[in-house]
């Protein structure tokens, strides 16, 4: 059964869900895979025709009828769906653009993350400063209720690497958020850095980006970065980090 389930999904991952409504059509109410069509009348690419016949061989496998075979494609082919409407991948670019493909800027997704968050706004970034549209954005988010929490790299005075405290200068700008470091790294994590930078909202969108909170990386430098809505990313990276917290690897800064 296991090999007729690969053989399905691999199909479903294929061709359009109106080609395994095709195959399904037809499949149905026979008795073996050896009333079942040729695979070149049920699909138009070799590729196609490969993965359908994948499928009749496998159900030759399996003790289950063609309505059982019809009905694990259709349901194969609706989760497929359900996924892609529930879950979306976007480009997002800072620096020189063309007029060929279009791009959100980091600073515009940022902003939008953090406008749209009604529980909980998650950021990680190397250093913070000269951001006043983000700051101001953190705090009317606060200002709504939400719970707003920003890992950064620490000062050489707090086990980090850098020769200032932007824990210190978030504090000044956000006096709502909880504010972290990465303080004791034991082996093989000595002299390691916060060089993560990704933002989670709600445990349902993740920005995952090259850019740090900076001015320079949000208007000037070329930075790259993939803005996640659903699925499970969202939510792992959000358990993450709070595991992180919970088992101190993570402390208060």
């Amino acid at each position: 059964m296991q090999a007729l389930l690969d053989a399905v999904v691999d199909l479903v991952a294929l061709v359009s869900p109106a080609k395994v409504r095709t195959v399904a059509s037809a499949l149905r109410g026979l008795a073996n895979p050896g009333a079942a069509p040729s695979a070149n009348t049920l699909a138009d690419t070799p590729a196609a025709r490969a993965a359908v016949g994948r499928v009749v061989e496998a159900w030759g496998q399996a003790q289950v009828s063609g309505d059982e075979v019809a009905g694990v494609l259709l349901g194969a082919s609706e989760a497929r769906l359900r996924v892609e409407r529930e879950l979306s991948v976007e480009l997002v670019w800072t620096g020189p653009t063309t007029r060929f493909v279009p791009t959100r800027r980091t600073e515009q997704v940022l902003l939008d993350l953090i406008a749209s968050a009604t529980n909980d706004f998650f950021l990680v970034s190397f250093v913070a400063y000269d951001v006043p549209s983000v700051v101001t954005a953190l705090n009317d988010a606060s200002s709504r209720g939400v719970r707003l929490r920003i890992l950064l790299e620490a000062s050489t005075s707090h086990g980090g690497t850098l020769n200032y405290d932007p824990a210190a200068t978030m504090r000044l700008r956000v006096p709502s958020a909880e504010l972290f470091s990465w303080k004791e790294k034991p082996e093989p994590f000595v002299d390691g850095k916060v060089h993560a930078k990704v933002a989670v909202v709600d445990g349902a969108r993740a920005f995952i980006t090259s850019a740090n909170l900076t001015g320079h990386a949000l208007e000037k430098n070329m930075e790259a970065g993939v803005l996640i809505n659903g699925g499970p990313v969202p939510k792992t990276l959000s358990d993450h980090l709070q595991a992180l917290i919970d088992v101190r690897v993570l402390d208060r800064a």
